[in-house]
């Protein structure tokens, strides 16, 4: 039986492929650990922004209860502190929860590159079964 020209390559030939290749899966797994925390930044870089709009409306809610007090005791006419305390509550309520809802989303955020350690799992197991 002849044997193919695969089968005739010298060691140092199959050892410089072996290098070749892991040189080139090593890239691949750099490549794509730097794809999945680029997309898991960008998801929590929403997150904080969701968190500091909030905190801005809860801002802006806080100046406007300022105004209201600041009216009760420029006037002592109940209306006008009633209406600048009901916006400022409600302006404070919205901030308080559009915050509450940035946080709660930065916490349950997972920034581990789970594909990428499945990816190196796999080429550990593929490498191991190859050395054999």
């Amino acid at each position: 039986m002849a044997q193919s020209p695969q089968n005739e390559r010298s060691l140092g030939e199959l050892f410089a492929e072996l290098s070749r290749e892991t040189s080139t899966l090593v890239r691949s797994e750099v490549a794509l650990a730097k794809a999945e925390l680029t997309e898991k930044a960008a998801q929590a870089g929403r997150n904080s922004a969701m968190v500091a709009v909030g905190g801005a409306l809860a801002h802006a809610g806080l100046l406007v209860i300022i105004a209201a007090i600041v009216l009760l005791l420029v006037r002592a006419g109940l209306t006008s502190w009633l209406a600048a305390g009901i916006v400022g509550i409600a302006v404070a309520g919205v901030g308080y929860m559009v915050a509450q809802k940035g946080i709660t989303a930065l916490k349950n955020g997972d920034l581990t590159p789970k594909q990428t350690i499945e990816s190196v799992k796999e080429t550990a197991q593929w490498a191991k079964h190859q050395t054999r």
